[in-house]
């Protein structure tokens, strides 16, 4: 994401003390990465063989990757990878292309093997080839998205982001075009409700969904496709979003990659507190979608404000801190630049809190200033939305405002119908119109805005950053796992050993291969 030229540092920090608090993100995180190396998944596998050119799903709507995946694990196991034992039964001759393979394994007359010597150089060769197709038309797309940006332009910034759910693909079309032409720079299509929860990608355009629509690689293609004409009619590139976590975190980035998505939301952490999804399924998992989606040029958007949802945004605003430290170490080992780095936090203190919007801005600008180059997502009040539209509509203002002052990156559209998640159009026509004067009328106000150095913002941006290190110190002496178990972020204490699809994590033998993992860390 290309970015504006920032202000200079207005909270006088301590290079000191920011440099210590990324040496302890690296060291407290350096054990998860070294864990995420030495393991794989369901999912890795999986979506290894959607970058090989598998998709499509049986007549009972199983993807055929989860079909071979299975097969391939009853048989020889998965801790050699899925490459090996599936090329060397294609190099066999006996079936015509990866679905043929797939739909022979789902009824059990495939015999696998792991192939050795010879026989593993060959079939590594043949499988890295089919791989390095995939990774090549991400590198396409990517491409082509850099093509249109240059013809079409970006938006101005702060860049707008708003969400369309209806649960139907065609009507979230007609609704996403819709909001570009009100002003949106980037549409964000909610996942149905649970969908991070299935262990596998549904297949096809859906036209029905629980709070939200079906991520699957069509939806993303006639999305996109849909943007692409607005984009041409408004004479700037509008960004498409959707949600790389949950069990098919891999698939799911895969997927984003070859539909050319702009930005993913990856997080984690998000998966492990808030929908109770195994913590080393999901750090080895968000490993390799983070590589995905550093290679297809996609920004991620992080999960620190849903840590407010469940935690006191004061009290607990030292755990947003050290989180996106957390963050961006483990973003920028699996190769994601700063300009990639979308990281969250929210405007979720209680309005009724003394100097709230003082605190807030203290909390925004220690962000902004921590990164300055990462196009940071700022969130619009939930938790306090209390369901009086008038008082929501003022709140939102506040946050559009700090929004401004701390040259946050990214606005999600607050709605003053919070949690309405297909609000009526008028409503949403009016939070544009909010955002939308706000940001006009501040103008480059940043630019005056310079807190007294012993001020109020400046004094609490310190306090964040300092007992964030002091967290950070404790999550490397205990561990990022056990830290997580301990209730650390969002007072959810998720274990190690807990949560879905802790089945589906290998540990991986010596003679583990994966081209995927290979072409996106050399090439």
């Amino acid at each position: 994401m290309t970015t504006a030229v920032r202000t200079p540092g207005k909270l006088g920090l301590d290079p000191a003390l920011v440099r210590r608090a990324r040496e302890l993100a690296a060291r407290a995180g350096r054990p998860v990465v070294d864990l995420a190396r030495s393991h794989t998944t369901v999912a890795v596998e999986r979506a290894t063989l959607r970058l090989a050119g598998l998709n499509g799903a049986d007549p009972e709507g199983i993807p055929w990757a989860n079909r071979l995946v299975d097969a391939v694990r009853d048989q020889v196991g998965l801790e050699h990878g899925v490459c090996l034992p599936v090329w060397e039964a294609l190099r066999s001759g006996e079936y015509r292309d990866l679905t043929d393979l797939a739909a022979r394994a789902a009824t059990r007359t495939v015999p696998f093997r792991v192939p050795e010597g010879d026989a593993a150089v060959r079939s590594e060769a043949a499988a890295r080839t089919a791989v390095g197709r995939g990774i090549a038309r991400i590198d396409e797309r990517r491409r082509e998205r850099e093509e249109l940006v240059r013809r079409w332009g970006n938006p101005k910034g702060p860049w707008i982001y708003l969400i369309v759910a209806t649960g139907d693909i065609h009507e979230d079309i007609r609704q996403a075009q819709a909001a570009a032409q009100g002003g949106a720079d980037v549409i964000a299509v909610i996942r149905s409700t649970g969908q991070s929860l299935l262990d596998y990608v549904p297949d096809g355009a859906t036209r029905e969904g629980y709070a939200g629509t079906y991520a699957t690689q069509e939806n993303f293609r006639l999305m996109r496709a849909a943007l692409d004409e607005t984009s041409a009619e408004l004479g700037r590139y509008v960004r498409l979003t959707n949600y790389a976590s949950g069990l098919c975190m891999p698939e799911i980035a895969a997927l984003a990659g070859l539909e050319r998505l702009d930005m993913m939301l990856n997080d984690s952490m998000y998966g492990i507190l808030f929908r109770d999804i195994n913590p080393v399924r999901t750090f080895v998992d968000q490993r390799f979608s983070r590589q995905l989606h550093a290679r297809a040029g996609i920004v991620i958007n992080t999960g620190e404000d849903n840590y407010l949802t469940t935690a006191d945004a004061v009290d607990a605003a030292h755990t947003v801190t050290a989180s996106q430290l957390l963050n961006e170490y483990f973003a920028k080992e699996a190769g994601l630049a700063d300009g990639q780095l979308g990281l969250g936090h929210a405007f979720e203190i209680d309005p009724a809190v003394p100097d709230s919007f003082r605190l807030e801005l203290a909390h925004a600008l220690l962000a902004r200033e921590l990164f300055p180059d990462a196009p940071l997502k700022w969130m619009p009040p939930t938790r306090h939305m209390t369901g009086d539209v008038f008082h929501g509509y003022l709140l939102n203002g506040f946050f559009n405002l700090a929004g401004a002052l701390t040259e946050q990156s990214i606005l999600l559209v607050g709605m003053m119908t919070e949690a309405v998640v297909t609000p009526f159009l008028s409503d949403r026509d009016l939070a544009l119109r909010n955002i939308r004067y706000v940001l006009d009328a501040a103008g480059g106000l940043a630019e005056d805005f310079h807190p007294a150095p012993d001020g109020l913002i400046a004094r609490r941006a310190g306090q964040v950053l300092g007992e964030a290190i002091d967290l950070l110190e404790d999550i490397r002496e205990r561990g990022l796992l056990d830290a997580i178990a301990a209730g650390t972020f969002g007072g959810m204490r998720r274990t190690a050993e807990g949560g879905r699809g802790a089945d589906g994590v290998v540990a991986r033998a010596a003679g583990y291969r994966n081209p995927a993992i290979d072409l996106l860390e050399t090439t």
